[in-house]
């Protein structure tokens, strides 16, 4: 699928984002994004620690697949857009229980965010052609 410059320049900043979140997840914002799990699955420290992790390597894949895998760009947009929806739950449990992360520690800044998950979902499919490629007619 053909992109425009524009496009590929902010699949690669988003690509980059998603690395740099991967990392924090990893290291120096591990504290936050357990924050972030949702409160209906088990509190084990554990497990919440365990996938903060896993959804952080997941992060610094598609991250750098964004970046270096073009070839794929359009399988991945559509994967990144599923993830982003997967973890939606997480910033809906944020706002719903009140929980400070991430410099979000009013209930309307924890509404405000939630509103950006579509915007990053949207990004994810236009920059990588997804969106092109959805609405392309299929062959029977």
């Amino acid at each position: 699928m053909k992109t425009s410059t524009t496009q590929n320049v902010f699949r690669v900043i988003l690509g980059a984002m998603m690395t740099l979140a991967g990392i924090g997840h990893l290291t120096f914002q591990r504290d936050e994004f357990q924050a972030q799990v949702p409160r209906w699955l088990p509190t084990d420290p554990g497990f919440i620690d365990f996938v903060v992790l896993a959804s952080g390597v997941t992060e610094i894949l598609l991250g750098l697949a964004l970046i270096f895998l073009i070839k794929y760009k359009v399988k991945i947009g559509l994967f990144l857009a599923i993830f982003y929806i997967l973890i939606f739950p997480g910033n809906i449990s944020q706002y719903t229980n009140g929980i400070d992360a991430f410099g979000l520690d009013t209930g309307l800044k924890r509404l405000i965010r939630l509103f950006f998950q579509p915007v990053l979902i949207l990004w994810a499919l236009w920059s990588t052609g997804a969106i092109t490629y959805l609405k392309k007619p299929k062959n029977k």
